[in-house]
């Protein structure tokens, strides 16, 4: 089997920085998880915030740390570090090759999306945010590593695309239809959501944007990882 992690971004109309930050990690006991944090409001305020708590997780979890245990000192580090006056959502997303499961670690509204084979869930959750207060927990959810399985998680200005004009984005309608097709791989599907919220947001999103897919392949690899990163730049002024 493969495992494909894809991501897609986008910072706030008019903003040079996104507020939401995102790091991968290899697992030291076998996989890989995905840590994304949106910071309290946007710019670069936020993106301070984010990067703080991203940065405190991924060492952590590098370190053997359960994602549930490394969430909550996350929170706490964040409440210590800014006395309770600020706040983050965060995901952990992790493909664990020693339990054979996908752990989805929530502390943020918007709902996790899951399709495993041609049953899609939306996994609502209650979670706060973190650093407002001490023992945050995060909600946390298990489902087995198996192949035909894809988790969608995202920041909320997917969530919110589009509201200010009256249009709203329907992730499990568009995840659905891509599905649909041969074994879209997981970059296909992300693109294809960040560009429906862009769209209902006039090409000017309302606020920073990140989504991430986790697909798991039922097919045969040359056991080579790969990683691709893209990171799009204006060009630089003459001074």
């Amino acid at each position: 089997m493969e495992i494909q992690i894809a991501v897609a971004k986008t910072n706030k109309y008019a903003t040079s920085e996104s507020g939401d930050t995102l790091e991968t990690v290899e697992r030291p006991n076998g996989g890989v998880s995905v840590v994304l944090a949106d910071g309290q409001t946007s710019g670069k305020g936020a993106k301070v915030i984010s990067s703080m708590v991203v940065r405190k997780v991924i060492s952590l979890l590098a370190e053997g740390v359960r994602d549930g245990a490394a969430a909550r000192a996350a929170s706490d580090y964040l409440y210590t570090e800014r006395g309770g006056k600020v706040s983050a959502t965060l995901n952990i997303l992790s493909a664990d090759l020693q339990s054979h499961t996908i752990v989805i670690t929530s502390n943020n509204h918007c709902p996790v999306i899951i399709a495993q084979g041609d049953h899609i869930e939306c996994l609502a959750t209650e979670s706060s945010p973190i650093g407002t207060s001490r023992n945050i927990r995060p909600t946390i959810t298990e489902i087995p590593l198996e192949g035909r399985t894809t988790v969608v998680m995202y920041t909320d200005g997917l969530m919110h695309a589009g509201e200010q004009y009256g249009e709203s984005l329907d992730i499990c309608t568009l995840l659905e239809s891509h599905l649909e097709e041969q074994e879209p791989t997981a970059q296909q599907i992300a693109d294809a959501i960040l560009l429906q919220a862009l769209r209902l947001d006039q090409n000017r999103p309302n606020d920073d944007m990140s989504v991430v897919v986790l697909r798991v392949l039922p097919r045969n690899t040359d056991q080579i990882r790969r990683m691709v990163v893209r990171l799009p730049f204006g060009p630089v002024a003459d001074e």
